[in-house]
C-alpha cells in the first residue's frame, strides 16, 4: 500500500495575480474566474468542498454544487438531517473550496451558513428532474442502511406513491444553505512554488479590503 509521490510536481506557469489588476470587491474577482472556468465545460464545473466542524471537534469535508450567488451569498441545497446539516445548525461557521486545476487557481472562503426561506427550497425542488426529487425523498442521509437493494427498493416504491402528482411536496429536511463570506483568498499557482495568494476581509465599516500572503 505504500506509494511514493515525493517527484510528482507541477510547474505552474499559466497566469499571475497582481494587485494592481483585482478588483476591490472579492465577489467581482470570483465572477471573473467563475465565468473564465465555465467556458472550459468542464464536467462539474459547479463544484465546491465544503467544510464543516463536527460535534467531534474534528473538520468534515465533501464536495457540493453551487446552484446560485445572490445577495452576496454562495447557495447550495441538501438533506438538513445529514451530517453537514447536523453540523451547521450546531455551528454556522463554514469553509468553501473551489479549485480548478486547468486554471491552475484556487479561492477559499470562510463564512456562515444559514437556511433560506422554505418557499425558495420549495421552489428549487420542484425545478429538479422527477427522480432527483424522489431520491431526496428516499434517502436518510448520512444514516447506516442495510445495503443498496433497500435504498432502491424504497425508490422504487416512493416512485410508484407519487406517480400520480403533478406536485410532489417537497420533504421539510431538505432544502437550502445560503453562506455569507467573511474573508475570500484567491490563489494563482506560480512557477518555483511562489504562487501568488491576495486576502479580502472586510474592515469595521463593512467595506472589503485586500493583502498579499506569502505563499
Amino acid at each position: 500500500m505504500n506509494r511514493d509521490l515525493k517527484d510528482v510536481r507541477e510547474n505552474y506557469q499559466k497566469a499571475e495575480l497582481v494587485e494592481t489588476e483585482v478588483a476591490d470587491n472579492p465577489f467581482v474577482q470570483f465572477s471573473n474566474w467563475f465565468d473564465d472556468y465555465k467556458k472550459l465545460n468542464k464536467p462539474d464545473f459547479n463544484a465546491m468542498i465544503l467544510g464543516t466542524v463536527g460535534e467531534d471537534g474534528f473538520p468534515h469535508t465533501r464536495v457540493v454544487l453551487l446552484k446560485e450567488i445572490r445577495n452576496s451569498e454562495f447557495v447550495f441545497f441538501t438533506n438538513y438531517n445529514s451530517d453537514k446539516g447536523k453540523h451547521i445548525d450546531k455551528n454556522p461557521r463554514v469553509s468553501l473550496l473551489f479549485f480548478w486545476p486547468e486554471r491552475e487557481q484556487q479561492v477559499r472562503i470562510c463564512g456562515t451558513a444559514a437556511k433560506i426561506p422554505p418557499q425558495e427550497s420549495t421552489d428549487y425542488f420542484h425545478s429538479r428532474p422527477i427522480a432527483s426529487q424522489i431520491g431526496a425523498i428516499t434517502s436518510p442521509q448520512s444514516q447506516i442502511i442495510s445495503s443498496r437493494a433497500f435504498l432502491e427498493e424504497v425508490f422504487q416504491e416512493n416512485l410508484k406513491k407519487f406517480e400520480s402528482l403533478s406536485n410532489i411536496p417537497r420533504p421539510n429536511n431538505w432544502g437550502g444553505f445560503a453562506i455569507k463570506p467573511e474573508s475570500f483568498e484567491f490563489w494563482q499557482g506560480r512557477s518555483s512554488r511562489l504562487h501568488d495568494r491576495i486576502k479580502y476581509t472586510k474592515n469595521n465599516e463593512g467595506n472589503w479590503g485586500s493583502v498579499r500572503l506569502a505563499p
